[in-house]
């Protein structure tokens, strides 16, 4: 299993700058890697269920020869139906080892979420906020138990 914490950064990279930003997507494929083991071979929809936890989803959205598309998902539970959240778009570049989060919910239901969004305004400070939050989520989900497995793919 790979490291992230060998993941070397440039001793020139100040805090959410390009370069870091560059670290943090390579930290970001390896935690995906934690989650999803082989994901070059990724394709459909799988199901991550955890006691305890929210059903994880994860669904290709499309595929180049050097990049993966996909959207993760928590299911949260509703009174009606399962609501998916935060439902966040990545993708990922097999031949330089990274992922970065595209694009998150447009709308935010959480008031701390929308005010980080409102105070979010250049596109570096933007995608600086996504990945940071890409990143955290991969860890908590590995760490709660999720993972991604032919077994888990949904028909």
């Amino acid at each position: 299993m790979l490291d992230d914490t060998l993941t070397t950064v440039s001793w020139r990279a100040r805090p959410r700058s390009f370069v870091a930003l560059m670290s943090l997507y390579e930290s970001n494929y390896i935690r995906f890697g934690w989650l999803a083991g082989d994901v070059e071979s990724l394709e459909g929809r799988y199901r991550s269920e955890v006691h305890g936890d929210c059903d994880l989803l994860l669904t290709v959205v499309g595929r180049s020869p050097y990049t993966t598309t996909l959207n993760l998902t928590y299911l949260l539970p509703e009174a009606a139906r399962a609501r998916p959240y935060p439902d966040m778009g990545v993708r990922l570049y097999h031949d330089a080892r990274l992922a970065e989060a595209q694009e998150w919910a447009a709308a935010h239901g959480h008031a701390g979420l929308r005010s980080l969004r409102r105070r979010m305004e250049r596109e570096l400070d933007q995608r600086w906020a996504r990945n940071v939050m890409l990143n955290k989520w991969l860890e908590y989900c590995v760490e709660r138990g999720h993972r991604f497995s032919p077994a888990e793919r949904i028909p």
